[in-house]
């Protein structure tokens, strides 16, 4: 039974041109650099008029409040007065980004404003 244990450490057989070391090496290089283009590209969850973010056509009542910085009862208070107008799909309401677009930037869309 001794002359069948083989007690060496023998090398692991690899597939790739690279010593495990430099492998390992590599690997981590590659993963940081992964991670900070990851964090470069960082989505922001809100899809508001500003250079770099995504069109959205529909905002929920919440994203409305807190791009307006105001409660609930003011954005009823707009729709109420006729500022916004609230489309209702299924028991959710949503705004038009358009609507938005034109509460915060209320000159671009008058054409009767005068400087």
């Amino acid at each position: 039974m001794k002359g069948y244990v083989n007690n060496t450490a023998s090398p692991t057989p690899m597939l790739f041109p690279f010593e495990p070391e430099q492998f390992w090496l590599f690997m981590r290089q590659v993963i940081r650099e992964e991670i900070t283009n990851v964090q470069k590209i960082k989505p922001v969850n809100s899809g508001y008029d500003t250079p770099g973010m995504i069109y959205k056509p529909l905002f929920k009542i919440t994203e409305v409040c807190q791009l307006f910085q105001v409660s609930k009862p003011t954005i009823y208070d707009w729709i109420r007065h006729g500022k916004l107008k609230p489309y209702k799909i299924r028991s959710r309401v949503y705004f038009l980004w358009q609507d938005i677009q034109h509460l915060l930037h209320p000159a671009s869309g008058d054409s009767n404003t005068s400087i």
